[in-house]
């Protein structure tokens, strides 16, 4: 008999969950109160999107990211809808363009403009009306420019060719109709060429998009199905559930075999929804459940055991929603490589969490940052239609390289520093999230609250905040706390070098002009 080790070897064994300061927070939003099964929240490098509440009908927040903090009661809402909002997605491609579902039935298309909102948006781009029921899911095609997918409560998938001129588009390209009651969940695979559904009638459907014709099919039942998610290129599908017993549960798939999954797993005996996302660049599945405070992760891969259990962040707070922030969003500078956006309703809170591999090197970590999908579709509308399957074009995360962005902006515009090529700042500073280049932009400010609080640390972190750790755990975060301060006073180290050499510089340039004279 082999001997297998108790641990194996990962470079992300030590992901850690780090959530964002008060101030980096979105206080007094008003989470809406839905019981559907929804994330409720959509997020891109640009905004946050967020569904609210709303008298005599439905609406949804976008808050400018950078914008943390208090959000004012009255600030403008999207709100063209007469039922209550169910689902919203940004499209991949434009970071200003957001579909909408509704109990009303109807799908809406939102230009957000580029300034501020100063009063509520009523004025829709396009209208999709096809359902003859509400309309629960929402889904942009991976590749293809201008492809939405909608499922409703009248047990059918609409695929809708948003590239026309029309505002209100009535017939959708293709209508699948295989389904026997309400759709729970849609996934795509990496291409595209393939759509996955998990149903309310405990069946897991792999469809062909495009003819609407039910290439596999699960009918299993020891597992309930609620959520399903392709998992990148592994050919494997991933369901989340419950069991016989009412455990929520796990299931691994084979994509050409469904008839019985490859592993099962079951979590515990809680009610709340499960929430798979998957890290194609990592292989990381991430497990947020709705009403719980933790997350759990876990390493994918093809070999047995497919499933590797790392570790999970814990929270006291509840979320009842969840966003995720796309690649391209993130700060490669602290090894982030991921960032959830829990809504607390039991405070009224956004709280981004990001998740973060410890390294002590201050360099682009290029192995835990593979070329990524950007902000460009490689196929448009009418290719995909007519049967041109394409994979997402990718790019590289590293400072300095080129992105792709949907909109090229003017330099003066106050949202683009994410995705902006051609950016004043440094690429470094430039990659990062907004509430970073706050804390990072004044630098006197920074010294400032250098020279007030020297006295209160020692060996690196605060002796006020940070009593003696009695935990292992404690003494890791402490640890972590430490390294970032001295990150924090190594960049501002660097800063005063660069101002020394631009000082000598101005008195050579003024010693040799005085000379000339």
């Amino acid at each position: 008999m082999s001997w297998h080790p108790q641990y194996r070897s990962s470079k992300f064994r030590h992901v850690f969950g780090k959530p964002a300061s008060k101030e980096n927070c979105y206080d007094s939003v008003p989470i809406t109160s839905s019981v559907h099964d929804n994330h409720f929240c959509a997020v891109n490098p640009q905004f946050i999107a967020v569904v609210t509440e709303c008298a005599g009908g439905g609406a949804f927040l976008v808050i400018p990211l950078h914008q943390t903090g208090k959000l004012d009661p009255h600030y403008p809402k999207v709100c063209g809808h007469r039922g209550n909002v169910l689902d919203i997605k940004w499209n991949p491609f434009d970071d200003f363009e957001i579909a909408s579902c509704s109990e009303d039935a109807t799908i809406k298309i939102w230009n957000i403009p580029k300034h501020l909102l100063s009063r509520n948006l009523t004025a829709f781009k396009k209208e999709l009306v096809g359902h003859s029921r509400r309309v629960g899911l929402v889904e942009w095609h991976p590749t293809a420019a201008n492809v939405l997918f909608s499922s409703g409560y009248d047990y059918k998938v609409m695929v809708w060719n948003l590239d026309t001129k029309e505002s209100v588009i009535t017939s959708p390209v293709r209508t699948i109709d295989c389904h026997k009651d309400v759709i729970l969940s849609m996934s795509f695979n990496t291409n595209g060429n393939l759509l996955a559904t998990a149903c309310k009638d405990r069946k897991i459907r792999i469809l062909d998009p495009r003819m609407g014709t039910v290439l596999q099919e699960a009918d299993y039942k020891g597992h309930r199905v609620n959520k399903v998610l392709f998992l990148g290129g592994l050919k494997k599908l991933l369901s989340t559930g419950t069991s016989r017993w009412n455990n929520r549960q796990m299931a691994l798939w084979d994509q050409d075999d469904l008839s019985v999954p490859l592993t099962e797993e079951d979590l515990d005996g809680s009610s709340g929804v499960l929430f798979p996302f998957y890290d194609v660049d990592t292989s990381m599945l991430y497990v947020v459940g709705k009403g719980d405070g933790n997350i759990r992760y876990y390493e994918v891969s093809s070999d047995k055991p497919h499933l590797n259990y790392l570790t999970e962040y814990r929270s006291c707070y509840p979320q009842k929603g969840i966003g995720v922030m796309p690649k391209r969003g993130l700060d490669v500078s602290s090894c982030e490589i991921f960032r959830f956006y829990k809504l607390i309703t039991t405070k009224s809170l956004i709280e981004p969490v990001s998740m973060i591999v410890p390294r002590r090197s201050e360099s682009y970590q290029e192995d835990i940052y593979p070329p990524t999908a950007g902000a460009q579709p490689s196929l448009t509308a009418q290719e995909w239609l007519s049967g041109v399957n394409r994979g997402p074009l990718l790019v590289s995360l590293r400072p300095g390289s080129e992105l792709l962005s949907p909109r090229p902006e003017p330099l003066e515009r106050p949202f683009s520093n994410l995705v902006a090529p051609a950016s004043p700042q440094p690429p470094e500073i430039s990659r990062r999230p907004s509430f970073v280049l706050e804390e990072k932009a004044p630098r006197w400010a920074a010294e400032h609250r250098l020279e007030e609080k020297k006295t209160w640390f020692s060996n690196g972190f605060d002796v006020f905040e940070c009593p003696p750790p009695k935990t292992e755990n404690e003494l890791l975060q402490m640890f972590y706390r430490q390294q970032e301060e001295i990150r924090r006073l190594r960049e501002l180290l660097t800063q005063r070098e660069v101002q020394t050499k631009q000082l000598e510089l101005e008195i050579k340039n003024l010693k040799m002009g005085s000379g000339r004279f």
